[in-house]
């Protein structure tokens, strides 16, 4: 019996893994490819910086990456509902938790993956604009 349980303990184990890494890749896809299509329109580099800088940065601070969402104000918790950073980072806590809740987990790979597929028709669109611009 220990070594059936020691088999379900890596295979979830794995998974997690894989559930935390794919998230990180959805998410960086996402804001890579938001940021290139701004890259597009700005054709600035310090402006994409910035630009970047401030989207992220209070995207980070407004999840649950540093602190619990029940510990947190009121107004974080609804901002952090529509966050992709706290969906990435609530995904892989999840994943990598003993007893996960799968459904909470695939839902926010769901979005996360939809937050992909917008960013890439939004950068899709900033390409198309650029070409007709040169």
């Amino acid at each position: 019996m220990i070594g059936h349980s020691n088999y379900c303990a890596r295979k979830l184990c794995i998974s997690g893994v894989a559930v935390l890494i794919t998230s990180a890749i959805l998410l960086s896809m996402g804001f890579g490819l938001l940021s290139d299509g701004l890259a597009l329109l700005l054709r600035r580099e310090e402006s994409v910086i910035a630009a970047s800088t401030f989207i992220l940065l209070p995207l980070t601070f407004l999840s649950s990456t540093f602190l619990q969402q029940n510990l947190a104000p009121r107004w974080i918790q609804d901002v952090a509902a529509y966050n992709p950073v706290n969906w990435a980072t609530e995904a892989g806590r999840a994943a990598l938790g003993a007893g996960a809740d799968w459904t909470m987990v695939l839902s926010r790979m769901g979005y996360l993956l939809a937050f992909t597929v917008v960013a890439a028709w939004v950068s899709t669109r900033a390409f198309r604009s650029y070409q007709r611009s040169v």
